[in-house]
C-alpha cells in the first residue's frame, strides 16, 4: 500500500539521518531473536509501538523481523522455511507469511528490520524493510555484498566471527560500489543485475569467538581502524552474541557501556541492536511451547526492555 511505502521511506531517512550525524537519536533494533509465532510477535510489536511513541525523542526503535535464522550446523531455520515447526519446510506458506506478518507490524507504525540470509529470498520483503543486517558469517561473502550494494536501505555489516572488523570494512567498501551479477527481476526471473552501489552502510560490533568487543579501548580500535580504510565511523553495537557472553540477561550491562561512552562524547556509536522477546531466556524445539518464549537464541524479556530502554530515554535526555 501507498501509505506504507512513504512510511518505509520515512523511516529510511530517518535511519540515513542517524548514521549521518544529523539526528542525535539512538538508533535501536529491537525484538525476538527469530519469530516463530506470528501471534506473540505482534503482540510484542503493539507494545513496542506504545513504547515508542513515548520514547520518540530520544530512541528511534525499530522492530526486529528476524524470519530467517543462520545455522552454525543444523537446525531449525526461520519461519521463512519451516513456518509449522515440524520439518516440512513449506517454504511457499512461510514466505507468504512473513510478508504478512512485516505488514501487520508496518501498519502498527514500526519501522522493520531483519538479517538478509538468502539472498533469492530477499526480493520478497526488502520492499518492506527500513534496515538490515548481514551476518558474522556471510559479511564476507560476495554475493551478499553484491545484494547490499543494489539495496535502497541502511544496512549493518556484522564483525567476523574472530571479533575483528577486517571482514565488515572490506564489505562496506565493496557494497559501496556498483555491481554488476547474477540475481531475480521483480517477477522472479533470473536476471543480470546492475546496481549503483550502498552508501549507506556500517558496522555491528558483535564480539567474537575470544569475547566481547564493546568496550572503549575495542571501540577506539575500530575507529582507528575505519578512519585509516577512509570510512565513516559509525558503529553500531550488538548487546547479545559474544558481546553478552550468549547470556540474555548481561545485554542491560553492554547497553549501559554504549550509553555510557556515548554520553562522554563517543557519537559515532550510532546504535545498539537487543534481542526481546515477551518473557526471558528460550526453550527447545518441540513439545508444547511456552507462549512468547524465544526458540532460538535467549531473549530478555519484555519487563526488563522497557526498563532499560525507559532508562536510555532518560539518561539521552538528561544529557541533551
Amino acid at each position: 500500500p501507498l501509505e506504507l511505502a512513504s512510511q518505509v521511506a520515512a523511516s529510511r531517512d530517518a535511519i540515513r539521518a542517524i548514521l549521518d550525524g544529523d539526528d542525535p537519536r539512538l538508533l535501536v533494533v529491537v525484538g525476538p531473536c527469530s519469530i516463530h509465532d506470528p501471534r506473540s510477535a505482534l503482540e510484542y510489536a503493539e507494545r513496542l509501538a506504545a513504547l515508542s511513541d513515548e520514547l520518540d525523542g530520544q530512541l528511534l526503535l525499530v522492530m526486529r523481523a528476524y524470519v530467517e535464522k543462520p545455522r552454525t550446523t543444523v537446525g531449525w531455520k526461520g519461519l521463512a522455511y519451516d513456518p509449522h515447526l515440524d520439518g516440512s519446510d513449506d517454504m511457499a506458506a512461510g514466505l507468504a507469511l512473513s510478508r504478512q506478518l512485516m505488514l501487520d507490524m508496518l501498519r502498527l507504525g514500526l519501522p522493520l528490520a531483519t538479517e538478509l540470509l538468502q539472498p533469492l529470498a530477499a526480493g520478497y520483503f526488502d520492499d518492506l524493510l527500513s534496515w538490515a543486517a548481514i551476518g558474522a558469517r556471510t559479511s564476507e561473502s560476495q554475493i551478499h555484498r553484491e545484494l547490499v550494494s543494489g539495496l535502497g536501505l541502511p544496512v549493518g555489516f556484522k564483525n567476523g566471527t574472530d571479533g575483528g572488523v577486517g571482514i565488515a570494512c572490506d564489505a562496506i567498501r565493496s557494497a559501496a560500489h556498483g555491481h554488476r551479477h547474477f540475481g531475480l527481476d521483480p517477477h522472479g526471473h533470473p536476471a543480470l543485475i546492475e546496481t549503483r552501489g550502498n552508501p549507506d552502510t556500517h558496522v555491528v560490533l558483535r564480539g567474537g569467538r575470544h569475547g566481547s568487543n564493546y568496550g572503549p579501548e575495542q571501540v577506539q580500535a575500530v575507529r582507528q581502524a575505519l578512519e585509516s580504510q577512509g570510512i565513516a565511523t559509525r558503529m553500531m553495537v550488538d548487546c547479545s552474541h559474544a558481546n553478552s557472553g550468549k547470556n540474555p540477561l548481561n545485554q542491560p550491562g553492554v547497553l549501559a557501556s554504549v550509553l555510557d561512552q556515548r554520553l562522554a562524547g563517543a557519537s559515532d556509536l550510532v546504535g545498539v541492536m537487543l534481542e526481546s522477546h515477551l518473557f526471558d531466556g528460550c526453550q527447545a524445539l518441540g513439545g508444547e511451547l511456552r507462549y512468547g518464549v524465544s526458540i532460538t537464541d535467549g531473549c530478555l524479556g519484555w519487563e526488563g526492555t522497557e526498563r532499560i530502554l525507559r532508562d536510555a530515554a532518560r539518561r539521552l535526555a538528561e544529557r541533551r
